[in-house]
């Protein structure tokens, strides 16, 4: 949808279309749960910031200014409150890993290949994880979601300049994490994309 289409379902909302706020959900949920997640790193606390979220866009819409993308004024609520989650329950906060389940079956190359891939996955995300709530959502805003610096900066409220230089020390901090977990190569490998 675009960003007229964002408007129509706005216009319909307000106007009292209950189907209209669901698609609207529909089309954000991913991304506010994925930033909720990023940030507060368990599933359950994920899934309450991001009801959160919808409850507080629900209850603010009326107060959405036209003025900037739909998308920017959700993701600043939505980094705005996983930031507020954390604050409230620093002590709660945990990191679980997934697991795999082995299989008795004889594996392929290829299988192999998919496990060490997928091993590759969870040791990056491990080491995003190691970086504060704040670098973490900026790295995912700007590699993950492909945002602008200057929507990352209306969504942080964080100059752009100050993006920039905490991009670079989250990439060189993630570097230094990874060089601990992986071999050269591999990092030489994730180097090339």
């Amino acid at each position: 949808m675009s960003t007229n289409q964002d408007q129509r379902l706005i216009k319909l909302i307000l106007d009292g279309n209950v189907d209209a706020f669901a698609q609207l959900v529909e089309k954000y949920k991913h991304m506010v749960y994925t930033i909720a997640f990023r940030m507060v790193k368990r599933h359950e606390d994920a899934e309450e910031v991001s009801q959160d979220v919808f409850l507080n866009v629900h209850k603010n819409l009326r107060k959405f200014k036209k003025q900037s993308k739909f998308s920017s004024w959700l993701y600043r609520i939505a980094y705005n409150r996983a930031l507020d989650h954390l604050k409230s329950n620093r002590n709660s906060i945990m990191v679980a890993m997934d697991s795999y389940e082995k299989s008795n079956e004889p594996l392929d190359d290829e299988i192999i290949r998919g496990f060490e891939l997928e091993d590759r996955k969870m040791v990056v995300k491990d080491a995003l994880r190691q970086l504060s709530p704040q670098d973490n959502a900026l790295m995912v805003f700007f590699y993950f979601e492909e945002l602008s610096l200057k929507e990352i900066s209306k969504i942080t409220e964080i100059k752009e300049n100050a993006i920039k230089v905490r991009l670079y020390r989250s990439r060189q901090r993630l570097a230094e994490i990874l060089s601990k977990k992986m071999t050269t190569e591999t990092i030489k490998c994730y180097g090339k994309r």
